[in-house]
Formats: structure tokens, C-alpha cells, sequence
């Protein structure tokens, strides 16, 4: 089977030295949705165990999907023997993936192996997918021609009125919603909370946690499953 890579935070700590880490909701739906497509691996940038928002545990409690994530053997494992981003190439996968929480904010925007293995994938014209806080991962990816890789592309992702609803804006380094449109892109965010997914060319994004499920779904239409 083609394979894709989640590539999974390591920062365990906010600016407040409260949970960064990784959004459980938002890595389960996509997961269940592509594993019986793809082979799935998982990366983050020290390899094994990436943390979880214990938050995102406690919220989710009737989420089946997130609870079956949660107690998976198999997910578990792979999370347990994560690969590290020095050891994964964009050349073995058919796409990308990025999972939310404060955490991608923290290491991922600004770690030089993660924006190189985005600019492979991005550059290749590979699906590459995120969603909430996930798209701060690839705040620093640009096409061969040096621009953005959200400049003049339709995306959303965490607004800043949910920032604000979750008193989240002075736990992480910048705001997301600006750094997009700072950078060209056309943010579209939808209403507080609400499920919104956007698909420009290769690029998939969603906005929150209740956009999970569309990511997923969204990456079976592009990879034409």
C-alpha cells in the first residue's frame, strides 16, 4: 500500500509552561479514515512518544473515534517507536499530514528538518495536509520559487476569535490566522468551533478540532481513493 507520514510535535510545554503537545481528536479521525487505504508511519522531531495534550484526553472522553486511538495497540506502538524527521524522506510517501495542538507551533514552525521534508513534499506537488494549529508547522514551506506555500491559496486554520475563546493567544509565539495572511495566503475561518475544511491544489486544511473528519476525508478525494 502507498504510505503517508503524520509528522507529530515534540514540545511538551507552552510559552506559560503549561501542555503543548499534540491534539488527540484531531490525529484519530484522520487516522481511521486513511488506514485502511495507506500505511501510515509516524515522525516527529525527537522521534518516539511525541506528547499529548492531556486536555485533548479529558475533552474527548465520547469521542469513540478518539478513545479508540487512545487505546489501539497498534496506534500506540507506532506513536511508541516514532521515527525521528532526520530518518523519514518525502520520496517513500504519498503525503503529509499534521496534527494540531499548541505544540506544532513551538518546534515545528521554525525546526529546519521539518520545513525541509515540507519543501520536499510541497515541491513535489505531494498532498500536504494540517489542521488547527498544525499549519504552524509549515509557516516556513515555500514553492521552488521561493514564495509561500500559502501565497494566494484559499486556507483556514485556528482563527484568532478561537484563540481568544480558549485564552490561548499569549501560551504560543505568534498568531496563526495573521501569520497566514501575512504570508499571502486567503484565510477563510468559520464559525467558532465549527467544522471547515479547504482544499487549494495539493494543500488541505482545517480549522479545529471539529474539522478533523473532513481533513481526513478530504485527503482520500485528493489521493483519489
Amino acid at each position: 500500500m502507498p504510505r503517508i507520514l503524520f509528522v507529530f510535535t515534540s514540545a511538551a510545554k507552552n510559552l506559560a509552561g503549561g501542555d503543548a503537545g499534540w491534539y488527540l481528536p484531531e490525529a484519530a479521525h484522520p487516522y481511521y479514515i486513511l488506514a485502511p487505504h495507506f500505511e501510515i508511519d509516524f515522525a516527529s522531531p525527537l522521534g518516539p512518544n511525541p506528547p499529548l495534550v492531556a486536555e485533548s484526553v479529558s475533552s474527548y472522553q465520547d469521542d469513540a473515534v478518539a478513545m479508540k486511538f487512545l487505546n489501539d495497540a497498534e496506534v500506540q506502538k507506532k506513536l511508541a517507536s516514532a521515527k525521528t524527521l532526520e530518518d523519514v524522506k518525502a520520496a517513500d510517501y504519498v503525503a503529509v499530514f499534521y496534527p494540531g495542538g499548541h505544540g506544532p507551533m513551538m518546534d515545528l514552525a521554525t525546526d529546519a528538518v521539518n520545513i525541509k521534508l515540507a519543501n520536499d513534499f510541497n515541491r513535489s506537488g505531494k498532498v500536504l495536509g494540517a489542521v488547527c494549529h498544525g499549519q504552524g508547522a509549515i509557516v516556513g514551506v515555500t514553492g521552488a520559487d521561493g514564495k509561500s506555500i500559502f501565497a494566494g491559496r484559499v486556507v483556514t486554520s485556528f482563527t484568532n476569535v478561537e484563540e481568544d475563546k480558549i485564552q490561548g493567544k499569549n501560551l504560543i509565539p505568534f498568531s496563526l490566522e495573521n501569520r497566514i495572511v501575512e504570508l499571502g495566503g486567503k484565510f477563510e475561518g468559520a464559525d467558532v468551533f465549527a467544522a471547515n475544511v479547504r482544499v487549494d491544489g495539493p494543500l488541505i486544511t482545517g480549522q479545529n478540532p471539529a474539522s478533523a473528519d473532513g481533513v481526513g476525508q478530504a485527503f482520500l478525494k485528493a489521493l483519489q481513493v
